[in-house]
């Protein structure tokens, strides 16, 4: 399975098999947490652990977890270039974690006092704030389909209403370079499957925003910009990225995150 298929064919899973990682898996998976990078800076550990939740666990929004046996845990910085990290650098583990033929679902919440905090220590300015379990996935269970239903993690919104082309009224050709990039970059996922991500192409350039929806929306748009880079990659282009002191203002509340331009 080649990276882009991994995107479109990605799922969030929260249910398990209850059998572990092997020692092989383990390796691999440990191997693409060393692998990822990040070119924003800021404050990112990636542990991956295994825990023993007999009663599985239940995060607000999330659903139940049944059947994890392993988590990734996140230690991020405070500062918004950490969470920008965050999101492009792990959903590289992610995809991967996908390629090897496991599942996982993003939680971001407050992990203290749970079990995924006793015992970790983690470095100065970062906390756990995103837990992601990974395993063999099990058919889901109804809550889980509920789950995601409610969430409406099928659907996203049309490609149109999130990119631009020159200005914000224009919509990016479908010929453009950067289009393919671009929707890999929509079908994402994201907290609540909030899509916060809004882009401007102009020239070879790819001015990324966000829109503020929740306290993972920068984290959330880094998992966005992670999978249009990817795709870039994979099509054999180049490119880098830059925070410009002048951008084009954006309409309503739109926050300038992050320009890529192509080489």
């Amino acid at each position: 399975m080649n990276i882009i298929e991994a995107m479109k064919e990605r799922r969030s899973v929260r249910s398990f098999d209850g059998e572990g990682l092997t020692d092989e898996q383990k390796a691999k998976l440990n191997k693409a947490i060393e692998e990822s990078y990040s070119p924003f800076g800021g404050k990112l550990t990636i542990r991956l652990k295994e825990f023993d939740l007999k009663e599985g666990y239940k995060p607000s929004t999330y659903g139940m977890i049944s059947g994890a046996e392993d988590f990734f845990l996140l230690g991020i910085g405070s500062d918004e270039a950490s969470a920008l990290t965050a999101g492009f650098q792990f959903e590289q583990v992610v995809l991967k974690a996908w390629q090897l033929g496991l599942g996982t679902c993003w939680i971001a919440a407050t992990f203290k006092g749970s079990d995924f905090e006793k015992g970790e220590q983690w470095p100065e300015g970062e906390e756990l704030k995103v837990i992601c379990p990974v395993g063999k996935a099990v058919k889901p269970s109804m809550k889980e389909k509920l789950t995601r239903l409610t969430l409406g993690s099928k659907n996203r919104k049309p490609f149109n209403d999130l990119f631009f082309y020159n200005d914000f009224n224009t919509p990016v050709p479908t010929d453009n370079r950067f289009y393919e990039a671009l929707e890999m970059l929509r079908i994402a996922p994201s907290s609540t499957n909030s899509q916060p991500w809004r882009a401007l192409v102009v020239d070879n350039s790819v001015h990324f925003y966000y829109k503020p929806k929740s306290p993972a929306s920068v984290l959330d748009t880094g998992i966005g910009i992670c999978q249009f880079y990817e795709t870039e990659k994979f099509y054999g282009h180049s490119g880098n990225f830059s925070k410009l002191t002048s951008v084009p203002t954006p309409p309503e509340d739109w926050k300038h995150l992050v320009t890529y331009t192509a080489e």
